[in-house]
């Protein structure tokens, strides 16, 4: 896979096309959304789906830590759908997410869907971690007073024209003071960055770059302020399914 280089406050960072951002500097990887357990939690409600999107998120998240080995893992909230996720964790996931922490420093940024530290797991649990001139947290604040920032929560897809018609993708969405990481989880959907929601943080526009296979399309965003402005409730949430 082919990373996009990128930098924001004077750090080189990593757009990598599974999703995940590296700092090269800190050795530091950041992920977000992962929704682990997030078939249980359903299947508990009566809404019957395959049970296997914690297996299927750690799968694919095994092969970025052999490739970029990080001393410190960031988990950018919504690491598991909800408070008791940790608790329900088959026994085989446990031990496999247990295996890619040991060894590292793991900081698990809470969110709105993981409001407490996960059960019975290494790490730290913060509202926000501050490192260096960057702040990573789960759901970004609109304005400069923000700091320069990386955050997740809206699962940001985009649309690319093509000679075959329109692709959708998920998207990290960048400007000069944030980071917008896509959802890594096997089981969420996506809020198309002309939404409101991600508009409020990019009134200005930006530049988003969706996933392929083995790189990243990089396209530019023009100014959305008047989407911005139509943010007149509470931020929509993601919808459950691509």
């Amino acid at each position: 896979m082919i990373s996009a280089p990128l930098h924001l406050a004077g750090e080189r960072l990593a757009l990598d096309p599974a999703g995940v951002l590296f700092w090269p500097a800190r050795k530091l990887l950041a992920v977000s959304d992962l929704h682990l357990e997030k078939g249980s939690h359903f299947a508990a409600r009566g809404r019957f789906v395959p049970p296997y999107d914690t297996r299927e998120t750690l799968a694919r998240l095994a092969p970025l830590l052999r490739r970029y080995a990080p001393a410190h893992l960031v988990f950018l909230g919504d690491s598991f759908h909800d408070a008791a996720g940790a608790a329900r964790m088959p026994a085989a996931e446990r031990a496999t997410l247990r295996q890619a922490l040991d060894g590292r420093e793991v900081t698990w940024v809470l969110g709105n869907h993981d409001p407490l530290p996960p059960e019975a797991l290494p790490g730290e649990a913060v509202e926000e971690l501050r490192l260096g001139p960057l702040v990573f947290r789960h759901q970004g604040i609109p304005g400069s007073a923000a700091g320069f920032e990386l955050s997740g929560h809206f699962h940001p897809k985009a649309s690319m024209a093509t000679r075959c018609g329109a692709v959708t993708r998920p998207c990290f969405m960048t400007d000069a003071r944030r980071i917008l990481l896509p959802s890594f989880g096997a089981y969420t959907g996506g809020l198309a960055i002309t939404e409101a929601p991600v508009a409020a943080l990019f009134p200005r526009g930006g530049r988003a770059f969706l996933l392929g296979k083995e790189r990243l399309f990089s396209m530019a965003v023009g100014p959305m302020k008047h989407l911005a402005a139509a943010l007149t409730r509470s931020p929509a949430e993601p919808t459950s399914f691509a």
